[in-house]
């Protein structure tokens, strides 16, 4: 019986779904007829074989980070599965979050599937909009209409911002993108205390505060757990595809003070040592040959002795953080493979742990930073002053801390530059570690074939022994781009199937193609975000040959021209080919839809809010940045002192709130959590219906001043003053806007996270903006809400 051929084995799987067969044998009239028979009902299940999978993917964490590849952050999960399995050390990444996480769960280039950036920079062109076409169906998708159980857990920046309100559309978050179970949360970053959750489409709030014990990364992986054992327990037959992405390590590095402990001290030597120690283990450990070079330290980054030295122990404390933080997602992610043994499963799941979207982050600063949204609003403000007074804030609740670019390039040893960096490795090499017992002989051991992000789906489609569909939903598909790895795992010596791959990102450029690599950094460094870029044809390429140059320490563009002429005419090619063109190094400008050229959620100079809207993200508000605006409510007080949330904006790291504080109305305006500014009404809100205003006169003359405040009650003037300085690009990457309260971490000391709640009721919120903002009676009647709703329809 155990070789007779299932039904699910003989099922045509190129179309998806795949169509139903209606049984054609004989009809009956009545079901107690003898006759009467029909085939059994056979769920649809994978071909017999198919493996569990979990893809494991941390977030921002270089190649020379992680002890399993030599780095001096302990990551004992990965060093034990790495026993147990493969060791690939020359696997690729895009270079930046989005684009690698798009490749990675579609199979096809970055571009292709419109991710040529990360999704707050989308434009209008293909390779940039941040939409996945219907040609390209994500892993998902296929592994789910072919018979597996799909869940993702942790970050998702795949959703383009104009599709990321509570309306969507949804076919580009999670559940429309083929899995059935999707809890984390939307955008690039998300703090660790009080995340921005969703269950499926559904925004949620932790369970608990920080002081309570809560941390997103032990939250993911407790969900993850119970997932898992509900899968197994109701489906026992039927295989999981399942996506961690717990967004760690990117900023902000929160981890509990205890596991920060651990590292004191342990990187007092700084960034230059800790290289050149990394360097040490590395070639100990055999991830790199013996005569691979340490290549050198860029001249814009600052030599370790020639930063100040008052200025070391908070440096020194930013690493103790981050490594810190990477050994927790380390720990907590062991915890989810220990659920597999638990059940019995471990053997029969496929495990890629992917240390890595993309090479350590250098979005931090020269010397580190307190808020990493002030790299681009107020270099200035982060001075070696404001990191010495706030040292004992880094990685907890009150910081939204990122390190040095000086750790960034350690974590990538021994390449040359990070994340951002598409033309090197130390931007695009992650350590990668492969685990099945049930499909990979060979223990232990290191595999050096050049491979890619986009090899992960052709590799789990051909494990489950499925083939990549011609059509699916009616749509006829574009052919994956990537190989399967498969060949590699029993053949140390296999060839590499994976002979050409292009890169870029942000106009940084490189070519892969049979050992030789041509490559350009363009333009401005990665920590600085506003600015203008040099002329394209200015971009110098180098030429390295890494089959015996494993780092790309010795540039022979000069010596060996022809060579890279013809790298740089097949870059061209390739970028042709999959949607590259144009290029397009804009930063700060492409954040403006207006320039970029991607839809806005919001159109006109007016947006009308209303009770119950929470957590809507930035890019769902109007934008009253840089601009004249207000802020208008109908509120009603039913208690003798009004006190709580009417509309806030943002978190304690950035943003703004109009609330009601010890019977008064008030204004504060939160700039990055480091200047506070605020406006109170001078009278008290009795009981009774009001309508509330505030109005903010710009200042102008450029991006992110400040402007005047007025508050008004009933059309009469009641409080003023002014703001020094406003944000100019955001006021925060995962927090939010809500009606009637302030969920997160709340934008004013005057009230804390949980209980805020305004204690009488909001009717309606109107912002305005520009000229709309202006009004002679300071006052919204009926007759100008009226306009208002139906200019949308």
């Amino acid at each position: 019986m155990e070789n007779q051929i299932k039904p699910n084995d003989l099922i045509l799987r190129e179309i998806l779904p795949i169509p139903d067969r209606r049984p054609i044998s004989l009809t009956t009239y009545d079901a107690k007829d003898p006759e009467t028979k029909f085939p059994p009902i056979t769920p649809l299940r994978p071909p017999t074989g198919a493996p569990n999978v979990l893809v494991i993917l941390l977030d921002d964490v270089g190649f020379g980070a992680s002890s399993a590849f030599g780095g001096p952050c302990e990551t004992p999960t990965a060093e034990k599965l790495a026993k147990q399995g493969l060791k690939y050390n020359r696997f690729h990444t895009t270079a930046l979050c989005s684009p690698s996480r798009a490749a990675l769960l579609s199979g096809r280039n970055h571009h292709t599937v419109g991710m040529g950036g990360i999704t707050e920079i989308a434009t209008s062109a293909p390779g940039y909009n941040s939409l996945r076409p219907n040609t390209c169906a994500p892993l998902a998708e296929i592994l789910k209409l072919n018979g597996y159980s799909t869940a993702q857990f942790g970050k998702c920046h795949e959703v383009p911002v104009f599709e990321s309100s509570p309306l969507g559309p949804f076919q580009h978050w999670p559940t429309g993108s083929g899995f059935e179970h999707f809890y984390g949360f939307i955008g690039g970053e998300n703090s660790q205390y009080h995340p921005a959750l969703y269950d499926g489409t559904t925004p949620i709030e932790p369970d608990r505060t920080p002081e309570e014990g809560y941390h997103l990364m032990e939250d993911l992986a407790d969900k993850a757990i119970s997932w898992i054992r509900q899968q197994k327990s109701l489906m026992p037959d039927k295989p999981f595809f399942i996506y961690f992405a717990p967004g760690a390590t990117h900023a902000p590095h929160h981890v509990p003070k205890d596991w920060i402990a651990k590292y004191k001290g342990k990187f007092d030597q700084g960034w230059d040592a800790v290289r050149e120690e990394t360097f040490a283990r590395q070639k100990i450990l055999g991830v790199i040959p013996p005569d691979c070079e340490l290549t050198k330290r860029p001249t814009e980054i600052p030599a370790w002795d020639k930063t100040e030295e008052r200025l070391r122990p908070v440096l020194a404390r930013q690493m103790e953080i981050y490594a810190a933080y990477l050994e927790f997602a380390d720990y907590h992610t062991g915890r989810v493979i220990d659920s597999l043994t638990d059940l019995g499963i471990l053997d029969d799941t496929l495990i890629y742990y992917i240390i890595g979207d993309n090479g350590a982050s250098a979005e931090g600063t020269l010397i580190g930073s307190f808020n990493e949204i002030a790299v681009g609003e107020a270099p200035d403000l982060m001075t070696p002053e404001f990191l010495l007074k706030s040292i004992d804030d880094f990685g907890g609740p009150k910081a939204f801390n990122h390190y040095a670019v000086g750790w960034a390039h350690a974590m990538d040893t021994p390449y040359q530059w990070t994340k951002q960096v598409a033309s090197h490795f130390g931007g695009t090499r992650n350590g990668t570690i492969i685990y099945w017992p049930k499909g990979i002989k060979t223990k232990g051991e290191i595999r050096s074939q050049f491979h890619h992000v986009i090899d992960v789906a052709p590799t789990i489609l051909e494990a489950a022994k499925l083939p990549a569909p011609m059509l699916v939903n009616g749509v006829m598909q574009e052919p994956m781009h990537g190989v399967s790895m498969i060949y590699s795992f029993d053949n140390a010596k296999a060839p590499e199937r994976h002979e050409t791959q292009y890169f870029e990102m942000v106009c940084n450029r490189g070519i892969y193609h049979k050992g030789w690599t041509a490559v350009t950094r363009h333009g401005n460094l990665p920590w600085v975000v506003v600015g203008a870029q040099p002329p394209l044809e200015d971009d110098v390429w180098e030429l390295y040959d890494t089959t015996k140059d494993w780092s790309q320490a010795q540039d022979l563009a000069k010596q060996r021209p022809a060579k890279l002429a013809e790298l740089k005419r097949l870059f061209d090619l390739e970028a042709a080919k999959y949607n590259v063109f144009p290029l397009d190094d804009r930063k700060a400008e492409r954040a403006n839809p207006d320039i970029a050229g991607r839809p806005s959620v919001v159109h006109g100079s007016t947006q009308l809010l209303f009770p119950g809207m929470r957590r809507i993200q930035e890019n769902a508000v109007i934008n009253t940045k840089n601009k004249s605006h207000s802020v208008t409510a109908e509120i009603v007080v039913s208690q003798p002192e009004a006190k709580g949330v009417i509309v806030a904006q943002g978190g304690s790291m950035g943003g703004w709130s109009f609330y009601a504080h010890e019977g008064k109305l008030k204004y504060y305006y939160n700039f990055l959590g480091m200047l506070h500014f605020e406006v109170a009404s001078t009278t008290s809100l009795k009981t009774g219906l009001y309508q509330v205003r505030m109005e903010f006169t710009y200042d102008g003359g450029g991006i992110g001043k400040g402007g005047a405040v007025s508050l008004y009650i009933d059309g009469q003037k009641d409080g003023e003053g002014h703001i020094d300085r406003t944000h100019a690009l955001f006021f925060s990457m995962d927090e939010t806007l809500e009606i009637g309260c302030d969920l997160g971490e709340p934008v004013s000391a005057d009230y804390g996270p949980k209980g805020n709640k305004f204690n009488g009721k909001v009717n309606w919120v109107q912002i305005d903006i520009d000229d709309k903002a202006k009004d002679a009676d300071h006052i919204i009647g009926a007759e100008e809400r009226y306009t208002v709703a139906m200019a949308r329809q």
